[in-house]
């Protein structure tokens, strides 16, 4: 089989390291991938964007299967293309990716199907909105989320009614999301914990991949501001069996569900990003793509022949399928650019890769922001790495990726150094 994978972030990376390993494969590309793909595919020098493009390129190049990464290329329709072109492509349509690229037709799907989420309301006028946040008695917590696709910065948790003013302006006055903004949702702000929930589904069948938990915030204890994720782990002890049952049944079956009864089949990986209540889970987002870097510890995990997984989801075999996973833990560490999530340098040569063995560290580290300059590979992201390590436990993962994290340097790294330390509370 001739795989494509279209991205060039850690996800990408992690993906194609996992395809690498199936016996069914045959020849992978990367479009446009990064540095660390490359060590496991070829890369391809294509504008991901650029779909028609990248539809020519894979029928001159008898590609099979077809695994697009990023949620803008799946929102503009990609899978529908391929689809139309008579190759397999794993995701979902155009019409079933709105759920992730509008928080308007998600938040009113969970609304008039029972789904558990923050109350809320969508405002198009910025007076209107502003008006809201003075109607409400409590100066209190508030979230302002723009309505469409904004690199995973669109939510914006506020304090008090000061800064959920500033959240709206930024928003709908200075346009800082461009389009996405122009509608806006505030909601309660959920008090707990939260939890990344993916699950394959072919629009029948439902099947949850292993638990993982992210971390959101730039600086330890989750602090500073959201970015697009600087660590994660699996499995999350906060999941526990009697928790997975409830979220299946409260979240994820009335999802699948409710978009198949409004035509949009949904097919690929649902991503639920859950708030653990008191009074139970709570949807605080849906996405409809492997997170990042939730991916990275996920597959290092698998323990199934992914492009099984993948083309039963295609072809509406998931119920076929068995999944397995390594009893070992895997703990992901992002190091990013200094400055990440504001203005970072490009183009800093990165040190020591070489120093972290598979074999030896029980680690990998997967590419996200870099690219080869000449013999060297430099920084091209804000988050530029994604340490990953399996360990027995929580606590051994957590060793052995710093240990690997320690052995790999460029000029203003910065990475938070508790990662999955929220676990160790529940072991």
């Amino acid at each position: 089989m001739n795989v494509l994978i279209i991205g060039n972030g850690g996800r990408e990376h992690a993906l194609a390291w996992k395809v690498k390993q199936s016996k069914r494969l045959n020849k992978l590309y990367i479009a446009p991938g990064n540095a660390g793909c490359s060590e496991v595919g070829e890369c391809i020098d294509l504008n991901m964007n650029n779909i028609p493009s990248i539809i020519r390129w894979a029928k001159q190049n008898d590609i099979d299967f077809v695994i697009p990464g990023p949620e803008a290329i799946l929102v503009e329709g990609i899978v529908d293309a391929f689809l139309e072109a008579g190759i397999k492509a794993f995701g979902p349509t155009k019409a079933a990716a709105e759920l992730e690229k509008s928080k308007v037709f998600s938040k009113d799907l969970m609304r008039h199907n029972g789904i558990p989420t923050a109350d809320y309301a969508i405002f198009e006028q910025y007076e209107f909105a502003i008006d809201y946040i003075d109607s409400i008695t409590e100066d209190g917590p508030i979230v302002v989320k723009a309505d469409g696709l904004a690199a995973g910065k669109g939510a914006i948790v506020c304090k008090n009614h000061e800064e959920a003013k500033e959240a709206l302006t930024r928003c709908m006055v200075d346009h800082e999301f461009g389009e996405a903004g122009g509608k806006v949702v505030v909601e309660e702000c959920l008090v707990g914990e939260e939890l990344s929930v993916l699950a394959l589904t072919d629009g029948k069948t439902i099947a949850p991949l292993a638990s993982s938990q992210d971390h959101k915030a730039i600086f330890d204890d989750d602090k500073g501001p959201n970015t697009g994720g600087m660590g994660a782990y699996s499995p999350a002890p906060l999941m526990t069996e009697k928790l997975l049952d409830q979220v299946i049944e409260d979240v994820l079956v009335p999802t699948v569900h409710a978009m198949n009864n409004c035509g949009k089949r949904f097919k690929g990986v649902l991503y639920a990003g859950l708030m653990i209540t008191k009074s139970g889970p709570k949807v605080l987002e849906y996405n409809v793509r492997f997170g990042d870097p939730e991916t990275q510890p996920i597959m290092m995990r698998l323990d199934t022949d992914i492009l099984d997984l993948l083309e039963a989801v295609c072809d509406g075999k998931l119920s076929e399928m068995d999944i397995n996973w390594k009893d070992e833990a895997a703990v992901c560490v992002v190091m990013s650019s200094g400055g990440y999530p504001s203005k970072y340098p490009k183009g800093i040569e990165i040190k020591g890769l070489g120093e972290v063995s598979e074999k030896k560290d029980n680690a990998v580290v997967f590419h996200a922001g870099t690219k080869e300059k000449g013999n060297k590979v430099v920084t091209d992201g804000g988050r530029v790495l994604g340490v990953t390590a399996l360990g027995s436990d929580i606590p051994q993962a957590i060793e052995n990726a710093y240990a690997a994290v320690n052995k790999v340097n460029f000029e203003g790294a910065h990475f938070r150094t508790d990662i999955a330390k929220k676990a160790l509370k529940r072991l």
